[in-house]
């Protein structure tokens, strides 16, 4: 039953956005009564803040794999790799995407997304301590690697939302080259 809630929330979302959305409409999808979802999730904020954190919780996990998995690779195949894996679990539904990132924040006092952010930043922080010959002299590395998890978290989305004339790949690379060039010792 929650999983049929789950997926009907994640349908709504995506069809008629966070506004858009009522707790009639998703038990409807999910072809419950609005008294059934009400056994499970108290109102609407409740069942897509699971929904928000549930998807949350996978992404970081695509992403952390891909990381970890890759910290003996030179920092091009690093940053592209796992730049195209946060694309690739970022490109879900637009109406589903943008209640992830504007009212999810807002559902849970930004908790879920700083606590990703973190964990990103993190992993990108180790990657990078093994890398230190190859960043710039004095990089103050934990200031560098915020800024570019804010970066690459914002550049991401807001391609995935607005859908701009850019190849998926060209995007790929250029988001990869800002990100390299942003710490290298040549810059």
């Amino acid at each position: 039953m929650v999983e049929r809630i789950f997926d009907a929330t994640r349908r709504t979302l995506a069809e008629h956005g966070y506004d858009g959305a009522s707790t009639n409409r998703i038990a409807a999808a999910a072809g419950v009564s609005p008294g059934s979802l009400y056994q499970y999730f108290p109102n609407k904020d409740a069942v897509v803040l699971a929904v928000v954190e549930r998807y949350s919780d996978q992404l970081l996990s695509r992403v952390a794999a891909c990381l970890v998995g890759q910290f003996d690779q030179p920092a091009p195949v690093v940053v592209r790799t796992t730049i195209e894996v946060l694309l690739g679990g970022l490109d879900v539904e637009p109406g589903f995407l943008r209640t992830v990132f504007e009212h999810g924040p807002r559902l849970d006092g930004g908790h879920r997304l700083r606590a990703f952010e973190q964990r990103i930043g993190e992993l990108a922080l180790a990657y990078l301590t093994t890398r230190r010959e190859t960043l710039r002299a004095g990089a103050p590395l934990d200031a560098a690697v915020w800024v570019m998890v804010q970066a690459v978290e914002h550049l991401t989305v807001r391609y995935l939302l607005d859908r701009p004339p850019i190849p998926r790949d060209r995007f790929l690379d250029e988001l990869t080259l800002l990100a390299l060039g942003y710490l290298r010792a040549n810059g």
